[in-house]
């Protein structure tokens, strides 16, 4: 039992019972990230333009609904972690310890994050109605008082959870082959990537948006297999 109330001894039952709801909330937030960025930007428009554009086509509805589904989804997604947590905890607390860090991190400004972001489109909708030679200038000062600050805290945090994650499984500090340092979130930046290269198309910018969501379904997904193959198969049972 560890200084937080959490057992370091392997217990793949929960393990496996966590990456399941992981993977359920990960699809929440997934659903969320598309319901505010689907739509094509306008002809001549690139980067944070480009994006503004596309909001003017997301309703109020689609606004709250992405907001809710990432408030309820991020916080469940992040206790989710606690899984991978716990197959690094009993070999290597050094790692559990800084991995909890990150996951704390990310679990206090994911869903913020995410609902300020629905703040900056719904403000900017808002604006634009109202004064639209104004609307870009207001909601970027928007973005740069109360978003960008949250996410680059938010960015480092997820640096560290990833970070340590790679080194754990590559170390040898997890009872999963070494190879499956590559469940990791930072998978999903890899498939928006691919995406934003395919072109402007709705699907696409609305899936790259959820690259985050993409890269945990990955996570879970993928250890959620691992453990089912190694663990059993091993008899490293609770």
């Amino acid at each position: 039992m560890n200084d937080i109330g959490i057992s370091s001894k392997l217990d793949i039952e929960r393990i496996e019972h966590l990456f399941k709801i992981g993977i359920f909330a990960a699809l929440m937030v997934l659903a969320g990230d598309m319901l505010l960025c689907w739509g094509v930007s306008e002809p001549g428009t690139a980067g944070l333009e480009a994006f503004l554009s596309r909001c003017m086509s997301v309703s109020d509805g689609r606004i709250f609904w992405s907001a809710a589904l990432g408030l309820m989804g991020i916080p469940l997604k992040c206790l989710c972690f606690f899984g991978v947590y716990r197959l690094m905890a009993e070999k290597s607390l050094k790692h559990a310890h800084a991995y909890r860090a990150g996951i704390f991190g990310v679990l206090m400004l994911g869903a913020l994050v995410h609902v300020v972001s629905c703040a900056a489109v719904y403000f900017f909708k808002t604006v634009k109605a109202l004064s639209p030679w104004a609307a870009e200038e207001k909601t970027v000062r928007f973005i740069g008082y109360f978003l960008l600050p949250a996410t680059v805290i938010f960015l480092i945090f997820f640096g560290i959870l990833t970070g340590v994650q790679i080194s754990a499984f590559a170390k040898e500090k997890t009872p999963l082959p070494k190879w499956c340092w590559v469940f990791t979130p930072l998978f999903g930046a890899l498939p928006a990537i691919l995406m934003k290269l395919s072109g402007d198309h709705a699907f696409t910018n609305a899936a790259a948006a959820g690259w985050i969501s993409i890269g945990d379904l990955w996570t879970f997904g993928g250890l959620l297999i691992m453990s089912k193959k190694y663990l059993h198969e091993t008899g490293e049972e609770k």
